[in-house]
């Protein structure tokens, strides 16, 4: 229901800047309109369903994005851009969080998107070309959505509820990943390559080929460690990232 109640709103710039997006995809334009957080959304995140089903941020984030967007169809690297958004847009820039046994307190509005080099894309096409290095098959693949995430963690826990030692999730993202090998689009036939035929070394190489052509928001942070030297780690994110009392 639409409220009667004006809140602000920003626009929100995506790492894909659209690209990868269908003509005529409401997130074609590259950006996002989201809106402050209200009391409603702290309820979101404190409903203990959505924190033991692990949905507790998507529920959130749907409820503060204002544009009209299939939500599925979000790719993961947008899907982190707007979650810094949210978290900037709710409780300010400053994060202050536990790390390697000393607090962290970051600066989100420092974090910037990744610089993408627009000539890899073709507009509106969400897939990429790689000969694997080790074998010269030649695989297609696209960048994931949110929807694919939900599809891998489906996949994953049914096959761990028929054996709760079988861990496959390395197998089964790459098989949500890679869209076609030597020419053929059949699920079978990749389902089948990625079990068989797919050398850790190339698996590798894919990982390495998707991260380097996926938009993303760039989490990486300094922190000085217990002997005083100076690393670099990734943001931790979870459900106190919006709300530190929880």
């Amino acid at each position: 229901m639409e409220s009667k109640f004006k809140l602000p709103t920003e626009t929100i710039e995506l790492p894909s800047k659209g690209l990868l997006y269908p003509e005529g995809h409401p997130l074609a334009s590259g950006t996002i309109e989201m809106k402050y957080m209200t009391a409603r959304e702290e309820d979101i995140l404190t409903n203990q369903n959505y924190i033991r089903q692990g949905t507790v941020i998507d529920k959130l984030l749907q409820s503060l994005i204002v544009s009209d967007v299939p939500y599925d169809d979000i790719l993961i690297g947008d899907k982190n851009a707007i979650m810094i958004a949210a978290r900037i847009l709710s409780y300010g820039k400053d994060y202050d969080f536990a790390f390697e046994n000393a607090m962290q307190t970051v600066d989100l509005s420092s974090f910037s998107n990744k610089e993408i080099d627009e000539s890899i894309y073709t507009r509106g096409e969400n897939d990429f070309e790689l000969t694997l290095p080790h074998t010269d098959n030649v695989i297609t693949f696209k960048l994931l959505t949110h929807g694919d995430e939900k599809k891998i963690d489906q996949e994953i826990k049914g096959l761990q509820k028929i054996n709760k030692d079988n861990i496959t999730e390395a197998t089964t993202r790459l098989k949500y990943i890679i869209t076609s090998i030597n020419g053929s689009r059949e699920k079978k036939d990749i389902r089948e390559f990625v079990d068989y035929g797919l050398l850790a070394r190339d698996a590798r190489a894919i990982r390495e080929e998707y991260n380097r052509v996926s938009p993303d928001i760039d989490l990486k942070f300094n922190y000085v460690d217990s002997q005083g030297v100076e690393q670099e780690a990734t943001l931790p994110i979870g459900v106190t990232f919006f709300w530190p009392e929880l």
